[in-house]
């Protein structure tokens, strides 16, 4: 374990040892430990129909929902994932950017540019992702996982 990981670590325990509250993980905004806040609707459309495989149907959804949120990255990588999903390659970069752009962090955005970088052969920057996904999953993370599984499955296919 990497001495900031560790000290991530302590600092996650101290806080729920004080009862500090880590947040709603249901809502869309996720800043706000306020759970009387409604969860955005918008986004909450646009998820469901991301998972029905109705992305165009998500996109607008998602640009309603970016109107009213303050969580916006998970609303730019849904968007990005949806453009990727349609083939739209240079506006799925465009909003995976976006969304690591207001949280570098981002665990979907970093697997998803990921994958897309994979699907553009650029395996170095993929490569940079997952090195991402490694610092920030303290403990490994599906989105880890699953983007050095396609990193792997990208190199034997070389």
């Amino acid at each position: 374990m990497k001495l900031s990981q560790f000290l991530v670590l302590i600092i996650l325990l101290f806080q729920l040892n004080s009862g500090m509250a880590l947040g709603n993980p249901d809502s869309s905004d996720s800043d706000s430990n306020d759970d009387s806040k409604p969860v955005n609707e918008a986004y909450q459309n646009a998820y469901y129909e991301v998972k029905s495989g109705n992305f165009q149907v998500a996109i607008k959804y998602l640009k309603q929902a970016a109107k009213s949120s303050t969580n916006k990255a998970d609303i730019y990588n849904l968007m990005g994932y949806s453009h990727r999903k349609l083939d739209l390659l240079e506006e799925a970069f465009f909003y995976y950017q976006k969304a690591l752009k207001l949280d570098p962090r981002h665990q979907g955005a970093n697997e998803y540019i990921g994958e897309l970088y994979l699907r553009t052969n650029n395996l170095k920057k993929a490569e940079e992702h997952l090195e991402v996904l490694d610092d920030v999953c303290l403990f490994g993370c599906d989105e880890y996982d699953d983007l050095k599984d396609a990193i792997e499955k990208y190199k034997k296919s070389m």
